[in-house]
């Protein structure tokens, strides 16, 4: 894994926020990696991981804002997940601000806005009866406001672009074979290029047709790793890593916690508070699979996993790297 495009950030990081120095055994394991799977977190805006990627503590409004570079000096850290997209698209000018800021190997991985992939709207939390989403997959909406400023302002550090699709209300769960060819249609007029995955919340809908769906549109499954959803490997089995386009996995809850409350436990995210061996074993395998069959990979953990993503990628990345071949 080549990391030298990393040495123009030497003198050009952002002032008051430098990487953590970085043990020779860490980037000896990041050597061993496959070169075609790339891991990352969900985000990069945390205090608590001073001395694992900051060299120091900042507020988080200042990690968000500068904090990107000393990030994609981490030798483990070759993506990052964009959630904030999910609640209100980014200009093209923002994101290529992001882009500019990384090496030419490092990938992103960008939710699409949550008016793609939910039917109702409401006026506000708690606030009124929800009504219809005209813009519930709309490959219009999602060309115009999703997939081309991600080309545009990413351009070739674009990972994958995420259509994550929470818990769904009943009439659209109730049939999964009429979401699934909802779903191809959609996928099928959206413009070709980008890698597209596809993360579902409601285990009802991992069927036969939506797997035929995705390899109809040559989009990929989204592996997760979350309480709504069945193990990584009763996933694999509707929809082999090895007929997908890339492997595009998400750790984001362990424990059948829910968010606030993995949150509340687990801040300052600065120690694997929750250690899940479980799913790191089952995710080394899926990279496996994905190494073996020649594919690519991007691998995102959140906080909320087993406690700090950092120390999660370190985990999982000494086991893969037990596992798979480098190259």
């Amino acid at each position: 894994m080549s990391r030298g495009q990393l040495d123009l950030f030497g003198a050009d990081q952002a002032p008051g926020v430098v990487a953590a120095s970085i043990s020779p055994m860490v980037t000896d394991l990041a050597a061993r990696l496959p070169a075609s799977v790339r891991m990352g977190t969900s985000s990069w805006s945390f205090p608590g991981w001073a001395g694992l990627v900051w060299a120091g503590r900042h507020p988080a409004e200042v990690l968000s804002r500068d904090g990107l570079p000393a990030y994609a000096r981490h030798p483990l850290l070759r993506a990052v997940g964009i959630d904030r997209t999910f609640y209100a698209s980014l200009p093209a000018e923002a994101l290529a601000l992001h882009a500019a800021q990384v090496p030419g190997d490092f990938r992103f991985l960008v939710k699409a806005s949550q008016l793609c992939t939910f039917p109702g709207l409401r006026d506000g939390p708690g606030r009124g009866a929800a009504r219809d989403n005209p813009r519930f997959l709309d490959p219009a909406f999602a060309r115009d406001a999703v997939v081309a400023p991600a080309v545009e302002g990413l351009g070739d550090r674009l990972g994958a672009l995420l259509f994550q699709f929470p818990p769904l209300p009943r009439a659209e769960t109730r049939d999964p074979p009429r979401f699934a060819a909802r779903l191809r249609a959609f996928l099928e007029a959206l413009p070709r290029g980008p890698l597209y995955a596809v993360e579902i919340r409601d285990a009802g809908l991992l069927h036969p047709d939506y797997a035929a769906a995705l390899a109809g549109a040559g989009a990929a499954h989204g592996f997760t790793v979350h309480p709504t959803m069945p193990s990584l490997e009763a996933q694999a089995a509707v929809a082999p890593v090895e007929r997908q386009p890339a492997l595009v996995a998400r750790w984001m809850l362990g424990h059948g916690r829910g968010y606030e409350e993995a949150r509340d436990l687990y801040a300052p995210f600065d120690r694997l508070a929750a250690p899940d061996p479980g799913s790191r074993a089952s995710i080394a395998e899926l990279v496996l699979r994905a190494v073996r069959a020649g594919k690519e990979g991007l691998v995102i953990v959140n906080n909320k996993a087993e406690g700090s993503s950092p120390l999660s990628v370190l985990e999982l990345a000494r086991a893969v790297a037990s596992l798979a071949p480098a190259g």
